[in-house]
């Protein structure tokens, strides 16, 4: 079983926080290439305790994973995010990425 295969988001749970992601095709300046796999990587630290350097390949640079990351927590970016999920218990990891 790889990575892959062990994604948190469903696809209905996607489709609810799509709409609060930062850099997406509503907003001005850059986009992310896979915002649903960046928010998967970052899900996959969180729950696995691991530093940005162990971050699987398949998600991406690592380096570039951390420097998104930093810059949706100074955009408040995972607190709107926290704000979408917060009453779907299966999304628990959120409130910990916002902490």
């Amino acid at each position: 079983m790889g990575t892959l295969d062990r994604l948190v988001l469903s696809d209905g749970q996607w489709n609810r926080i799509s709409g609060h992601i930062i850099g997406d095709g509503r907003t001005r300046g850059g986009s992310g290439r896979d915002n649903r796999m960046f928010v998967e990587a970052v899900l996959w630290i969180v729950r696995t305790g691991s530093p940005w350097r162990d971050l699987p390949d398949v998600f991406g640079s690592w380096n570039s994973m951390f420097r998104r990351f930093s810059r949706w927590s100074r955009k408040g970016g995972w607190w709107r995010l926290f704000a979408a999920m917060s009453d779907d218990p299966d999304f628990g990891e959120c409130a910990i990425i916002c902490v």
